[in-house]
């Protein structure tokens, strides 16, 4: 049950930010894929290449690690019972949003698209006023003191250059 779960969830939310909205705003604007031309052309796929890795890889991390630690998914409506302060979320507070953000980037450096670009930065403006209005209200509802402390410590997007070990 727990599969069906977090595939919902994943179908929901990611796949939307990540394929659907991407895919419409392609088709919509008429956007293909272009071989690369010249040295800025492949260091652009190149880089894509490389921030589509590790957002894929922060993604699947902490959803592993919702499902594993926190006994919940990634959605609102079946979040984490357990505060989640491992792996990437030692560094930031919100790596899986990271995550979903270098996989949007990837997309506008492969496609080489500023309309991709422009949805990246979208999708953070987004998350960037949901986190502290919405969400971190939640979260130290949820579990209080210890995420209060987690918040002084941890940044929002901006990761640590060292590890937080919770004390």
């Amino acid at each position: 049950m727990w599969i069906v779960r977090h595939a919902f969830a994943i179908v929901i939310l990611p796949v939307t930010m990540t394929i659907l909205i991407p895919w419409w705003m392609i088709w919509g604007n008429g956007i293909t894929f272009r071989m690369p031309a010249g040295t800025l052309d492949w260091l652009a796929v190149l880089a894509g290449v490389l921030f589509f890795a590790a957002g894929f890889v922060l993604f699947v991390t902490t959803v592993f690690l919702f499902a594993t630690r926190g006994r919940g998914t990634l959605a609102p409506w079946d979040p984490p019972s357990r505060l989640v302060v491992a792996g990437p979320y030692r560094y930031v507070r919100n790596p899986m949003i990271t995550g979903v953000i270098l996989i949007i980037i990837a997309e506008s450096l492969i496609f080489r698209s500023l309309a991709l670009a422009a949805w990246a930065a979208g999708f953070l403006l987004l998350n960037a006023i949901h986190f502290p209005l919405i969400e971190e209200p939640q979260l130290e509802r949820r579990f209080g003191d210890d995420y209060r402390r987690y918040k002084r410590h941890v940044g929002r997007f901006i990761p640590r250059i060292r590890p937080w070990n919770g004390a």
